[in-house]
């Protein structure tokens, strides 16, 4: 399945059977997307990312 990145309209492939929670990235911005589901529509959200604590 074939979705358009919200931050530069590049295309994005998602897998057929994507899962609410995976992580897909776009191939020209290099932008990291979550897939959710929201009435039985695959949509996109920000991933978040996991900052280092490095023990602090």
């Amino acid at each position: 399945m074939k979705v358009r990145c919200p931050d530069c309209d590049g295309e994005i492939d998602v897998p057929d059977d994507a899962i609410a929670g995976e992580i897909v990235s776009c191939p020209d911005c290099g932008q990291e997307y979550e897939v959710y589901f929201e009435d039985g529509e695959l949509k996109l959200k920000p991933a978040e990312m996991v900052k280092e604590d490095w023990g602090e």
